[in-house]
């Protein structure tokens, strides 16, 4: 897709590879020159070793081959916590105290979108905040999106799928840097590790076009060289559903112990040899 280009996939060790998963991985290894594997298991209470091994046996099973040593991110929370020390100097973060019950009943009050946070926590006094947090009470670390978008101007990004685009950050609230239970989230992580690792071309599924916003604000913020993008259909099951682990997708393991080659599985993942 793009001579020379950096790839990776990266996928979650929370269970087993389904061919969703083929798909992604294959688009990303035949996409450009250099392919990355990263391990992104920074949630403990999901991710488990034994899903890490099956993920390396699954992938050398199918044919690809990466470069060595792989990241795994649980590995380098000291970075991530390095990144959110910059941007809490520059008064970007806040803390969030709010529990799932709290937000839906401000966004059922407002009658505002059910997945965008309303921003009760943002004008709370710094002080009390602050006292709250010394206290030990659980928060969240929010991005206050509006004023990082100040420091900004707009932004945009090129996706080789569905071309150029707008980023329009504002729609996704202020998004969650930090957990309570996990001390970096995705949209940390990624775009450090693929700045970090030099990932000139991002691939992934069309369902996270959007949070590709979030992303190049990130970097914008940050000064992170900004990839290409490329945002691929999803393998979608007899009825139109995406496949997911949630859903029992047919995983790989259970192909492969059918019987299956490594050449069919390609083909049924849309890569036919």
């Amino acid at each position: 897709m793009i001579q020379g280009a950096v790839t990776r996939f990266a996928p979650s060790p929370t269970g087993l590879l389904h061919l969703g998963h083929a798909h992604a991985a294959l688009f990303a290894a035949r996409a450009g020159g250099r392919f990355l594997l990263r391990l992104e298991d920074i949630d403990a209470t999901r991710c488990r070793p034994e899903f890490t091994a099956a993920i390396l046996q699954d992938l050398e099973w199918l044919g690809l081959r990466w470069e060595v040593p792989v990241r795994v991110q649980s590995m380098h929370f000291a970075e991530y916590r390095a990144v959110l020390a910059a941007l809490s100097h520059r008064r970007l973060l806040y803390p969030c105290f709010c529990t799932r019950a709290d937000i839906a009943a401000a966004v059922a009050a407002q009658h505002g979108p059910a997945h965008v946070y309303p921003g009760t926590c943002r004008g709370l006094d710094p002080g009390l905040a602050a006292a709250r947090v010394a206290a030990g009470e659980a928060h969240a670390l929010r991005l206050d999106v509006a004023r990082a978008l100040a420091e900004t101007g707009p932004l945009a990004f090129q996706d080789l799928v569905h071309g150029p685009r707008r980023c329009d950050p504002l729609a996704q609230g202020d998004v969650v840097l930090a957990r309570k239970d996990i001390p970096a989230s995705y949209h940390l992580c990624v775009t450090h590790d693929d700045a970090l690792q030099g990932v000139t071309l991002v691939t992934r599924g069309e369902d996270l076009l959007e949070a590709t916003d979030i992303h190049r604000l990130l970097q914008a913020l940050m000064g992170w060289p900004e990839p290409c993008y490329a945002h691929h259909a999803l393998i979608r099951d007899a009825e139109g559903r995406r496949l997911a682990k949630r859903d029992q997708a047919p995983t790989l393991r259970a192909l492969r112990e059918a019987g299956r080659s490594p050449a069919e599985v390609r083909a049924m993942a849309g890569f036919p040899d």
